[in-house]
């Protein structure tokens, strides 16, 4: 075995050497240097857990204990959110996989990478205790998540395990990122090694770096931008990396183009800047829409569903300027499920990450172009909200704008209905975007592991979740991990009641068939009694204030919510909102 993996093994716990297969499975783990491993406890994997805590000491990885195998798998998506970075995961048998399988398909979505450790029963029948270790025992059980992971394996060995480990790391990591899932045999956990198994060492198996855009491609690229007057950037899936960040705004100021982000999206270039025009979702409409429609040249930075984004701007059969596509994501389409969207029709396709495709098309244009100014940032004047009265959820938004304008703060989501444009977006971790796969009970979770990994990088930024109340009470008992961690996370709750979004469905289907509207919040009202939220997170360890119910109290409740998690409290402010959407942006861009 390679000498990190020999020089771990003999300063684990109490110093004994690697006894059996799942000492060697911790250490694999620990060599790809995973600070934690989130998991909820099941007995498939007893003897990787007493290795992690008997072999290793609890630490690198250490563990940390969820209520739930989806808020284990949210936690790691939130980690990897702000750090681009695979976190491990543990879940038991093929129960706690069905229980993960939404976080997966979330993940998998949003193209966040995690390495999933499973396990199963004895596949050896004979090995098999009575009844619960039967029902524990699938065959295949990869095939409950393969439609929705880049890869999974069941090692039919402990040495094997730790090359599986290897493999599924680097390619949930390497892009387009994703969760990776590798189930271990309870017996191979079980049984004794008598000696450390020979094998290349970790540095030899590293994350390959992001191509290079082909040449005659990127040719066409540059000739097309250095003669558009008027281009225009879809700044789409992006890493937290700064220096990508730079060259995205460096290569709207020397083409002159105008750019958008997607609101599903983590932030993909700043509110603040000029070239910004506002962010969008799938209704391409009003600035945004004139912007791309006037453009004479296109370009796509991995965006989401692209072909549908151009059927949008420009119906099939119009004239449409030429479009570029920057993107690698089709390495990963398969025929389950129709998370790619829409063919995009494309004059120039450049398969691989926006990154590597930007910096050489700055590098391109420089040469063209000569210097440019870099542009000034502008920031647009917030206004308060009204005084007093019941708060709808533009209140809310500007109230927290007002209140967080200098502050340094990281949201890890927002709830559907809120305004675009509603927070000024400077820096990658400003905004993490969604949850990838629409499923409700993520939230929580999503913003417990990106508060960790703020902690982990040493931001200063604090991790705001701004939930409604379905997605709250859903993934509630993921805040008692922010808790436990001891985590600064404000957890905002915009408490409409309401599945809202099913009876604002239910509107439209009453009146698309003449039916009372009125009947809408039937089957979707959280009310009768109405769950206090603030009760909960407080039954949780977590300090919480609400329900704020009238628009005089509401600043002073964010302002006082801040100051605690600036001073590392947990903490969750529940604000009663009507039930609606808001149906365009906070502020209105130039």
């Amino acid at each position: 075995m390679n000498d990190q993996i020999k020089e771990t093994a003999s300063s684990a716990k109490e110093g004994n050497a690697p006894r059996f297969g799942s000492d060697l499975i911790a250490l694999a783990l620990r060599e790809q240097g995973f600070p934690y491993i989130s998991l909820n406890p099941g007995a498939s994997f007893r003897g990787l857990h007493d290795s992690l805590v008997n072999f290793l000491g609890n630490e690198n990885p250490e563990i940390i204990v969820c209520m739930h195998e989806e808020h284990a798998i949210g936690i790691a998506q939130g980690y990897a959110k702000i750090t681009d970075k695979a976190m491990a995961v543990a879940v038991h048998s093929n129960v706690g996989l069905m229980h993960a399988t939404m976080g997966f398909f979330n993940a998998w979505c949003d193209r966040t990478p995690m390495l999933v450790i499973g396990a199963t029963g004895p596949l050896d029948a004979v090995k098999r205790r009575p009844w619960i270790e039967w029902i524990h025992t699938t065959i295949d059980q990869g095939s409950l998540v393969r439609d929705y992971t880049k890869w999974d394996d069941q090692p039919g060995s402990a040495q094997a395990a730790i090359e599986s480990i290897r493999r599924g790391t680097m390619l949930a990591n390497a892009r387009p990122s994703g969760p990776v899932y590798v189930c271990l045999d309870v017996a191979l956990q079980e049984e004794e090694v008598t000696s450390l198994p020979a094998l290349d060492d970790i540095s030899k198996f590293q994350v390959p770096s992001d191509t290079e855009p082909p040449a005659a491609e990127l040719e066409k690229a540059v000739e097309i931008l250095a003669t558009a007057e008027r281009p225009f950037i879809f700044c789409g899936r992006a890493t937290r990396d700064e220096a990508g960040w730079r060259d995205r705004v460096r290569l709207a100021e020397l083409s002159g183009a105008r750019t958008t982000t997607h609101m599903k999206l983590p932030a993909g270039f700043p509110s603040s800047h000029p070239a910004f025009i506002g962010e969008t979702g799938w209704r391409l409409k009003g600035p945004v829409l004139e912007a791309i429609r006037s453009a004479d040249a296109i370009l796509m930075l991995d965006w989401l569903d692209a072909g549908n984004a151009l059927k949008l701007a420009f119906p099939e059969g119009e004239p449409r300027p030429p479009v570029i596509s920057v993107s690698n994501d089709f390495h990963i389409h398969n025929g389950w499920n129709m998370d790619y969207g829409g063919l995009p029709a494309v004059d120039v396709n450049i398969p691989t990450v926006p990154e590597t495709t930007t910096r050489r098309l700055v590098e391109a244009l420089e040469k063209i172009k000569g210097p440019v100014e870099p542009s000034k940032p502008r920031y647009p004047d917030i206004e308060g909200p009204g005084t007093s009265g019941d708060i709808g959820l533009m209140d809310l938004a500007r109230a927290f704008a007002v209140v967080t304008k200098d502050e340094k703060i990281s949201i890890t989501g927002r709830p559907l209905g809120w305004p675009s444009n509603a927070n000024v977006i400077e820096h990658p971790h400003d905004f993490l975007g969604h949850t990838g796969g629409g499923g409700l009970g993520a939230g929580p979770s999503i913003a417990v592991g990106a508060a960790l990994a703020l902690r982990e990088i040493g931001s200063e930024r604090i991790a705001v979740a701004i939930l409604g109340d379905g997605d709250y009470m859903m993934g509630l008992t993921a805040i008692w991990n922010a808790a436990t961690l001891r985590l600064p996370v404000l957890f905002l709750i915009a408490n409409n009641h309401s599945y809202y979004n099913d009876e604002n469905h239910q509107k439209k289907v009453a009146e698309k068939r003449d039916r009372p509207v009125e009947n809408a919040p039937i089957g979707q009202r959280m009310e009768d009694p109405v769950p206090d939220l603030a009760a909960l997170a407080r039954a949780q360890g977590l300090e919480a204030e609400g329900p704020i119910t009238d628009l005089a109290d509401l600043p002073a409740a964010l302002e006082n919510a801040v100051k605690r998690v600036r001073a590392g409290a947990s903490f969750v402010l529940d604000v009663n909102v009507r039930p609606e959407y808001v149906g365009g942006p906070m502020v209105e861009m130039d």
